[in-house]
């Protein structure tokens, strides 16, 4: 027996379960062993550089400057705050909760996988579900001798007609 509609599957549904989550830290340059150095190093001067303890060591630093840079004057203050503390201090702190931010994003990306992952599971099991009530619907219709209404939605190319469409029942 034919079903009213037939379920044509996403390609990218099956790519998507494959490929699983987009993560920040996958997204890095590993082709060669050129650009697997570059990355690595890349990696480790912003873990160290994107530390609270590299903004505390660079805080401490700037401190020692700060006695010439008030006895220079407004501008040498000025400049020393601009320059100094604001590029040096502040730079390490904002790559800390960039840190932060990337590792969240990723925490977001991982649980809308999964939800998104769960949600095409329920929708398969929809599918199953109505495949058995459109057979049992059609089986029903053919006792009771009427002609099942095909579905007006089918997805491109698929023809009712060239479709095995059950029999209908011999009027009496």
């Amino acid at each position: 027996m034919s079903s009213l509609y037939e379920h044509i599957a996403h390609p990218h549904i099956s790519a998507r379960k494959a490929a699983g989550p987009v993560k920040v830290a996958e997204q890095h340059d590993i082709g060669s062993p050129v650009a697997r150095f570059n990355t690595h190093l890349a990696i480790w001067i912003t873990k160290v550089v994107g530390s609270m303890w590299c903004a505390y060591v660079f805080g401490i630093m700037d401190l020692f400057s700060l006695p010439s840079a008030i006895r220079g004057g407004e501008g040498t203050l000025i400049a020393w705050i601009a320059q100094t503390f604001l590029q040096l201090v502040l730079l390490s702190i904002i790559m800390v909760g960039q840190n932060v931010q990337a590792e969240a994003a990723d925490k977001r990306a991982e649980a809308t996988y999964h939800d998104v992952t769960a949600l095409l599971h329920e929708n398969a099991q929809l599918q199953a579900h109505l495949v058995a009530q459109d057979k049992l619907l059609t089986m029903m219709a053919q006792k009771l001798g009427l002609e099942p209404v095909p579905v007006i939605d089918l997805p491109e190319g698929v023809d009712v007609e060239a479709a095995d469409a059950p029999p209908a029942a011999p009027a009496e």
